[in-house]
């Protein structure tokens, strides 16, 4: 005991330590060559020497990587038994399996992983995976004959392309008072940016000078037209409706402007019954003369001023018989909603949750392409979706990826690669548009991210009257099945 003491006095500090060291690897040596001694002393004299097991290891202190193996060791194994087969009778094969609870929106039998989930309403369901399908080439009527309606659709931008219609377009708009107000506005976006510490504003010079074109052509420039006035007592300042009669074929004058067909209207005023006449016109230079229409005349003026204007748009078609605008925003990377019926901007959940219109396909036609955007106007597809049954989904992608073909056919192989890494980051767009809808149902939970729309996109139709807008379901009142079903139902698009 007194060896184990420090030493006292002038005795080696050194010498005494080493002295205590090798005491202390004698021990340790011959506790494990006990051990051994021990094992053999047990071994069977019919145990084959090279089956003896091991010596026991000094017991050390494990290493990071060592737990780290174990814990991947011990993750493999829960999983293998998790994921055992189960009998005939349904229990598993080992009493430690867990059974795996089978989603709200499974996939019906017999499905495959190309095919969408779909609810017990028929709609699809939202899905965390993305499951990839493959165009299909279409082979049935209806979806030859929607096909043959999408091709005719994508014409409809190549209109805005005539250099002298564009040259005409910058005549008619007042150049100095949209360029003022663009200038002035984009100058106030900038000091509010810096205000708060931002270098860059909200939206771009050019963006502004859509605002203000916008501003301009639904209050100055372009009249809402339900039923047109009796001219001949308009003229006498006596009351000028009129009633619809019904269709009429166009004459050849107007045919030639560009009418795709007429309306036949008839004044109220018992002393007159004069008959006043509605083209609907399809060409662009006549609509800048007349200056008047639904929207499907609105759209197509309106278009073709924001190209006259140097910004690139998407005519949107959609199957619920409104159309709108989407202008690309170079400041924001990214497309634009543009409702100028509505003088709307960047509201794309307006028709949803604030007309309460039900939708099934908003198509984006533009000059060098087509892109499906109905998830950017759908958020919420189990709500305020329809059921896409014009053709399968493999087909619309199909005929989409066709058109897009056609359009960018003779382009520089640079200006496709731009256009195709667009169309990449459009995309990841609208997937965050499906978990914004997926949040909002509560399939999946948010993180510290928005889902709510703005006052603004949740105002019913200002456009159109009210005896209009209740059978269509925009006077922001939920609709019932017979209001939808009503035999008053006028079209307002341009040749649909």
């Amino acid at each position: 005991m007194s060896s184990q003491n420090p030493p006292l006095g002038g005795e080696d500090v050194n010498t005494w330590a080493r002295g205590l060291t090798d005491k202390y690897k004698l021990v340790i040596n011959s506790k494990r060559s006990d051990a051994l001694a021990s094992r053999t002393q047990n071994l069977s004299l019919n145990t084959p020497p090279s089956h003896a097991p091991p010596p026991p290891p000094i017991p050390t202190r494990p290493s990071k990587v060592d737990l780290k193996i174990a814990a991947r060791s011990a993750d493999r194994s829960q999983k293998s038994v998790s994921s055992r087969p189960t009998t005939s009778s349904g229990s598993a094969s080992s009493p430690h399996a867990v059974r795996k609870s089978k989603s709200k929106y499974a996939l019906r039998d017999g499905s495959s992983s190309k095919q969408p989930e779909v609810g017990p309403d028929g709609l699809p369901g939202y899905s965390a995976r993305n499951t990839a399908r493959t165009a299909s080439k279409p082979t049935d009527q209806n979806s030859l004959k929607f096909r043959a309606y999408l091709h005719q659709l994508s014409n409809t931008p190549q209109r805005y392309e005539n250099p002298g219609l564009l040259d005409e377009a910058l005549t008619v708009v007042p150049l100095a008072r949209i360029y003022a107000e663009a200038d002035e506005e984009s100058q106030v976006m900038q000091v509010e940016a810096q205000s708060v510490g931002k270098s860059k504003a909200k939206w771009g010079y050019q963006d502004c000078v859509i605002m203000a074109l916008l501003k301009w052509f639904k209050r100055d420039f372009f009249t809402w037209v339900a039923n047109p006035p009796c001219q001949r007592c308009y003229a006498e300042r006596r009351p000028h409706e009129t009633s619809l009669i019904g269709p009429t074929p166009p004459t050849p004058d107007e045919k030639a402007r560009g009418a795709t067909r007429v309306e036949l209207y008839q004044c109220k005023n018992e002393d007159c019954r004069s008959q006043e006449r509605f083209a609907r016109y399809g060409d662009v230079w006549t609509l800048m003369q007349e200056r008047r229409g639904r929207c499907g005349e609105w759209v197509n003026c309106f278009s073709m001023l924001c190209r006259a204007m140097g910004s690139r748009v998407r005519w949107i078609w959609n199957s619920e018989d409104h159309v709108w605008t989407e202008v690309f925003s170079e400041h924001a990377n990214r497309w634009i909603h543009v409702d100028c019926c509505e003088e709307v901007w960047d509201k794309p959940r307006l028709y949803t949750e604030g007309w309460h219109k039900k939708v099934a396909y908003c198509i984006a036609f533009s000059l060098d392409g087509v892109t499906d955007v109905t998830r950017r106007y759908v958020r919420n597809p189990r709500k305020h979706g329809l059921p896409r049954t014009k053709c399968p989904e493999e087909v619309l992608l199909y005929v989409l990826d066709e058109i897009r073909t056609k359009r960018r056919e003779g382009l520089h192989p640079e200006e496709v690669k731009r256009l195709e890494r667009e169309d990449r980051e459009e995309e990841r767009e609208l997937k965050h548009f499906e978990l914004q809808g997926m949040m909002a149902e509560g399939l999946i939970q948010p993180k510290h991210s928005s889902t709510s729309s703005s006052a603004a996109e949740r105002r019913p139709r200002q456009t159109e009257p009210m005896d209009w807008k209740r059978p269509i379901a925009e006077d922001g009142v939920i609709p019932n099945q017979a209001s939808l079903d009503s035999p008053d139902h006028r079209m307002e698009q341009d040749g649909h």
